[in-house]
């Protein structure tokens, strides 16, 4: 369900120069924005908190997600290089999978651990902040990167498409709406994070339970319709 040369294809579309500035960007401005609040406000749990949820997890790790879950197979069906793929002796689900491990993979180096770096710099990982928020940017890694691999498949707007997700619907209406929260990949990583600090300082309107379910439900349909969506595109030739 593997394929290295896949995933070597992946790995290089994904991390060539232009995609690799863009997904250091946001890591890098988050360690500057930590070391800053560190240096004018010094240790702070809930200083901490406001950093690590609203800018690392609310809006750092969806974005990656965004850019390495489309990016990993959307340009290619965009393109029609996707025909190179689809005519070698492989099954459509394993380029999936192997797209998808490798999406997994770059978000979670580009978000989990900035994300743990900059909970150092913040509070030295005090009351559990900084492992917390690294376990929920790798919680959040894996479904924001089949979501967001799914949109590639189906639409040609995927990136437009996540950024509207993560941008408009999480951070905007999440904030906004009640009912809108139970549908966020934010919130059902913000339910690991308090059960692994153990604090009050971390909350999330998801209990922990209904999250998990949730967590796995989205990637497991997610990666599935992805697989279908790709098994049904032919090439010329085909009947």
């Amino acid at each position: 369900m593997y394929d290295p040369t896949v995933a070597r294809l992946t790995y290089r579309a994904l991390l060539g120069r232009r995609r690799a500035l863009i997904l250091g960007a946001l890591p890098l401005l988050l360690i500057v924005i930590a070391v800053a609040v560190r240096l004018l406000s010094g240790a702070d749990d809930q200083t901490a908190v406001n950093v690590l949820g609203g800018f690392a997890l609310a809006t750092m790790v969806p974005i990656i997600g965004v850019i390495a879950g489309t990016g990993a197979i959307g340009p290619e069906i965009d393109d029609g290089s996707v025909v190179y793929l689809l005519s070698k002796p492989l099954k459509r689900p394993t380029i999936i999978y192997t797209k998808l491990i490798v999406a997994i993979a770059v978000t979670m180096v580009f978000s989990a651990i900035p994300t743990l770096v900059a909970g150092l710099i913040l509070n030295g990982n005090g009351q559990q902040i900084a492992v917390a928020y690294t376990v929920a940017a790798l919680v959040a890694s894996i479904a924001y990167a089949a979501l967001f691999l799914l949109l590639g498949t189906v639409s040609r707007h995927a990136v437009v498409l996540g950024l509207v997700y993560a941008l408009v619907w999480e951070a905007l209406f999440g904030s906004l709406v009640p009912g809108a929260r139970t549908l966020s990949v934010q919130q059902w990583s913000l339910a690991v994070a308090q059960k692994v600090s153990g604090g009050d300082l971390i909350t999330s309107d998801v209990g922990l339970t209904t999250a998990t379910v949730l967590l796995a439900a989205v990637t497991v349909l997610a990666t599935w319709y992805a697989g279908q969506k790709l098994r049904s595109l032919t090439l010329a030739g085909e009947e």
